[in-house]
């Protein structure tokens, strides 16, 4: 038995990278998936593909699981409109297939831990996960949430903080994050242009880029699809499937640029002059997206990063001069900030100022919009259950959306969610609070607070000028999500949250290579 164990832990743990083009692995493989391919194929041709496909992943997650990562990252932002094609027989597999990637990644560092040997990496996020896991489960058990809709609601929140863990182990070094930043600013400057493409095509290709059919499994809802309650071609959203997505993905990205430009203009001008360019047309992108959660979040990392870190009297001047601009023309115009309302034809300024508008606060409030929640939460959901929180999968998050479960939100009366209809509250922040409670706020805001510190120390103490500048730039971006997620469930978003946690582990990989941590 130990004998059989010793050859597992060689095959599965004791290889180098190039084990992977080992006649005899491939063999193994070869055989292991006719083997599971002849079982399946007289049954479902689609289940056997699937089957075969997660055999490869798993070959590749145990020998190169860099290769995983890089795809996870860069599919991503395409995966809203790849789905589009997936037939109904293989949708399933293909939706959670990338999740999947994470928990297999988790597998692969669980047996190097475990029977490798390894030694288990401690990060600063450890004690508050390890808090927020305890807060979860007591919640669970003390309000008598049934499993599965916990068990579920729990994976909506963790999944892409446990891709942190993960990667932190793997510990991938300086070429590896060099190489991926390049790949994902580069999916940027394409996601950008190819939402111009979509304002300059006037909407003609909206209807096929847009995912609007909804998928179900059984009870559960899978997707939403998008409903297009905007004027074609006035909000554009390239491959993500919604205008927020490509906004909020194109803010996190544009915020590295600056954070890599800032740091590297004075060692490298080829290079920065190249990030400048990258940031600069995405720009108009942005703007497109009529996305105010992702102008205010990059707004607020920008000044952030250009006008208190960096000292930047141009970052300063520009928005002062945009300040009085907006006084000026409120002046001259004879606009009325307080009575505008969201129309499929508004104009871009428009949009900027109706984020004031008492009449959209108003409409927000009595149309059960995203106000209506931000009221109700403290009033009624977090007096019920205030420190545990009534439990995940319960209120206000993706998970209750996608499970229809009406629960928690019969019960206080309250309608569900957003128009009464969605399930969701369009507050990330106030979801958290009411599933578990404000211990369990507490905790989660703990664990991006330590996201913070970790590019915050790593910007001020790295010797890499390349380190310094994705720190910075990541600090930045950490402030822009936090503010976006009062707005919407943008920390569930994959388009968005996966990086969050991925470049904070990183940093902290790279970062502990150079002895910044311990």
């Amino acid at each position: 038995m130990s004998t059989w164990i010793s050859r597992v832990k060689d095959n599965l743990l004791g290889y180098k990278e190039e084990s992977l083009d080992s006649p005899r692995f491939l063999a193994y493989l070869l055989g292991f998936s006719v083997l599971v391919a002849l079982s399946l194929i007289l049954t479902s041709p689609w289940r056997t593909l699937a089957v075969i496909g997660g055999l490869g992943a798993v070959a590749v997650g145990f020998t190169r699981p860099r290769l995983l990562v890089l795809f996870l990252a860069v599919y991503t932002p395409f995966e809203p409109f790849l789905l589009k094609f997936v037939p109904d027989e293989l949708y399933l597999y293909a939706r959670y297939g990338s999740e999947s990637l994470i928990y297999l990644l988790l597998a692969v560092v669980a047996a190097r831990v475990i029977l490798g040997g390894q030694r288990r990496v401690v990060t600063p996020l450890d004690l508050p996960f390890i808090g927020f896991l305890v807060v979860a489960a007591a919640s669970l058990v003390i309000n008598s949430v049934d499993l599965t809709f916990g068990l579920l609601g729990l994976r909506q929140i963790i999944r892409f903080m446990l891709l942190f863990f993960a990667v932190v182990q793997l510990d991938f070094g300086p070429k590896f994050i060099k190489r991926l930043t390049a790949m994902l600013l580069a999916v940027m400057v394409f996601q950008a242009g190819l939402g111009v493409f979509q304002a300059v095509m006037g909407g003609s290709v909206d209807e096929f880029l847009i995912p609007s059919e909804r998928k179900f499994y059984e009870s559960i809802q899978l997707t939403s699809g998008t409903d297009q309650f905007w004027s074609p071609g006035t909000r554009v959203f390239a491959t993500m499937g919604r205008y927020d997505q490509l906004g909020t993905f194109l803010c996190f990205f544009m915020l590295i640029a600056v954070g890599l430009y800032y740091v590297r203009r004075g060692t490298n001008e080829p290079e920065s002059k190249k990030l400048w360019f990258m940031a600069a047309c995405s720009g108009p992108a942005l703007i497109l997206t009529m996305s105010r959660a992702s102008w205010f979040g990059f707004l607020l990392g920008l000044f952030l990063i250009g006008a208190l870190v960096m000292k930047d009297w141009r970052v300063k001047f520009v928005y002062g001069a945009a300040i009085l601009a907006a006084i000026l023309y409120l002046s001259w115009s004879g606009l009325v900030v307080r009575y505008l309302i969201d129309t499929p034809e508004q104009t871009t300024v428009e949009r900027l100022f109706e984020a004031f508008s008492y009449e959209r606060w108003r409409g927000e409030y009595y149309g059960l919009g995203r106000l209506y929640w931000m009221v109700q939460t403290p009033l009624k959901v977090v007096p019920y259950s205030p420190v545990l929180g009534v439990g995940p999968g319960q209120y206000g998050a993706g998970a209750a959306a996608a499970l229809g479960n009406t629960r928690i939100y019969d019960k206080l009366g309250l309608p569900f969610g957003v128009y009464g209809s969605e399930g969701y509250i369009d507050n990330n922040w106030f979801a958290i609070w009411g599933e578990t409670g404000t211990l369990g706020l507490f905790f989660y805001g703990w664990m991006v607070w330590a996201l913070a510190l970790i590019g915050w120390r790593t910007y001020r103490s790295a010797k890499s000028a390349f380190l310094r500048g994705l720190s910075l730039g990541y600090v930045g971006a950490v402030l822009a999500v936090t503010f976006q997620a009062f707005l919407a469930t943008y920390l569930e978003v994959r388009t968005l949250a996966l990086y969050l946690w991925l470049f904070g582990a990183l940093i902290y990989s790279w970062a502990r290579r150079d002895k910044i941590f311990g």
